[in-house]
């Protein structure tokens, strides 16, 4: 039935378990396991996750532990430090190590995002770190040529790199994701279109998608809560702290208006990976309460532009 659904609204929704369980933030939702999220994915009619730090990382145990709850892998968040030219050679073996996982269980894609500079995912750099270093020009060469080459590895295997801007990283404005896109050849490069990153980059999430969809190869949904960016941009409050406070949440829950991009999406026939995604404190939103919510509202959306659409 989920599949039905899916299928007709020209979409593959899937939800991240960063809801549950989140990879950015240690500690929070350590509580929950894998079957249980599973269970609470499947139930709401999500078809495909993201791989995660509370799932199995052998690839038979884990294509048996998701086909039983009939739940396909989308991809995985893969960080790299491709500006430290020191670095590259050991990166781009990691790397290739995750395109043969990621390939062996069937998936299309391989989400990268440059961890070099960022508040806390550098391991150059001090623990508590809060502010984001922005790349010399010589790190931005660095990283076009470590993104070049891996996405030449993924090609081999068959698979596509796609870029995730994301905020506390050096690739979280307007200016550096236009950097980004102008920098890198578009037929190794490709994006990933998060709505959430989007905002609170600057981005107005529409602008971005009609500007680079040709790029556009992945797309994560998340919502935001206005009062709270705001008072975000206003303190200056890092990207973690702004997590806990609840600036993100998901699809139909902030002030972001997905009627017109999934109106752009289906006049453009897309018809990939669409993932829930939203970084929350699982104490706080409850996730099975705000994956349901999306997943409602994604659904009633889609149809309801569809028609639109069609008329």
């Amino acid at each position: 039935m989920a599949v039905e659904q899916t299928t007709r609204n020209h979409f593959r929704i899937g939800i991240a378990p960063i809801s549950w369980v989140n990879d950015d933030i240690s500690g929070l939702g350590d509580h929950y396991s894998q079957d249980q999220v599973l269970s609470e994915m499947a139930s709401l009619g999500y078809i495909s996750t993201e791989m995660g730090r509370l799932f199995m990382q052998d690839p038979p145990a884990l294509k048996e532990k998701l086909a039983e709850y009939g739940i396909q892998l989308a991809s995985k968040f893969v960080g790299t430090l491709f500006t430290d030219a020191d670095r590259l050679d050991e990166e781009l073996h990691s790397f290739g190590n995750w395109v043969k996982y990621l390939k062996e269980m069937g998936c299309e894609h391989v989400i990268v995002c440059e961890m070099g500079g960022s508040m806390h995912w550098d391991p150059r750099r001090p623990p508590g770190t809060k502010d984001v270093k922005r790349f010399t020009d010589e790190e931005w060469k660095n990283l076009v040529n470590g993104l070049h080459r891996a996405a030449t590895l993924a090609q081999a295997a068959g698979m596509q790199l796609v870029y995730h801007p994301h905020a506390g990283t050096a690739v979280e404005t307007v200016d550096e994701i236009d950097r980004l896109l102008a920098s890198t050849d578009p037929e190794l490069v490709h994006l990933l279109y998060d709505t959430g990153h989007a905002l609170y980059g600057g981005y107005d999430p529409l602008e971005l998608l009609q500007k680079y969809y040709e790029r556009i190869s992945y797309v994560h949904v998340k919502d935001v809560r206005r009062d709270i960016l705001e008072t975000v941009r206003r303190e200056q409050i890092d990207f973690r702290t702004a997590v806990l406070k609840g600036m993100f949440t998901v699809p139909g829950d902030g002030c972001i208006d997905f009627a017109p991009i999934f109106r752009e999406l289906v006049q453009r026939n897309y018809d990939g990976w669409v993932i829930v995604e939203a970084e929350q404190d699982p104490a706080v939103a409850h996730p099975y309460t705000y994956a349901k919510l999306a997943k409602e509202y994604l659904d009633a959306t889609v149809v309801s532009v569809k028609a639109m659409c069609q008329g």
